[in-house]
C-alpha cells in the first residue's frame, strides 16, 4: 500500500520584527514558491483579498519589496457570527543578486496569487559553445 500523507494546513504567519510598525492592524507573510530555469526565475506568492490598487512590488537597491493591504469585510446591517480569516497586509522582502535583469521584472496578479518573473541577464544565461573543426 502506498504512503499518505496527511494534508497539513499552514496558519498565517505574522512578522515579527524588532522595529515598531508605523501603521495599525496585522502585518502577515506571504508564502512564496520560487522556480528556476536557465533563462530566469518565477516566484509564486500566496496574497488572497488583495486586489491589484492595494498591491505594491517596489525595487530599489537590490531589494525587491512586495506589500499589500486586505481590508476587512464589512457588510452593512451584518453581524460577524464567527471570523477566521484575518485581515491586515502581507509584506515580504527579496534580496536581488547581480544575475536578475531588474529592467525586465514583470508582475500579474490574479486568483489571489502574484506572479513575478524575474529574467536573468543574458551573461547569466548558460550556452552552449559550439566547437569549429580546424
Amino acid at each position: 500500500m502506498p504512503d499518505t500523507k496527511d494534508i497539513k494546513v499552514r496558519e498565517k504567519q505574522e512578522v515579527t520584527t524588532k522595529a515598531e510598525l508605523t501603521t495599525p492592524g496585522m502585518v502577515f507573510t506571504p508564502q512564496v514558491d520560487i522556480f528556476e530555469t536557465e533563462k530566469e526565475l518565477t516566484l509564486l506568492a500566496d496574497i488572497p483579498g488583495v486586489t491589484s490598487d492595494k498591491l505594491n512590488i517596489d525595487l530599489r537597491d537590490n531589494i525587491l519589496t512586495i506589500t499589500g493591504d486586505v481590508a476587512p469585510r464589512a457588510g452593512s446591517g451584518e453581524e460577524d457570527v464567527l471570523i477566521e480569516y484575518e485581515t491586515g497586509r502581507f509584506f515580504r522582502q527579496f534580496t536581488l543578486s547581480e544575475v536578475i535583469d531588474q529592467n525586465k521584472i514583470d508582475a500579474k496578479l490574479g486568483d489571489g496569487v502574484l506572479r513575478l518573473t524575474l529574467p536573468k541577464v543574458e551573461k547569466a544565461t548558460p550556452r552552449k559553445i559550439a566547437i569549429k573543426a580546424a
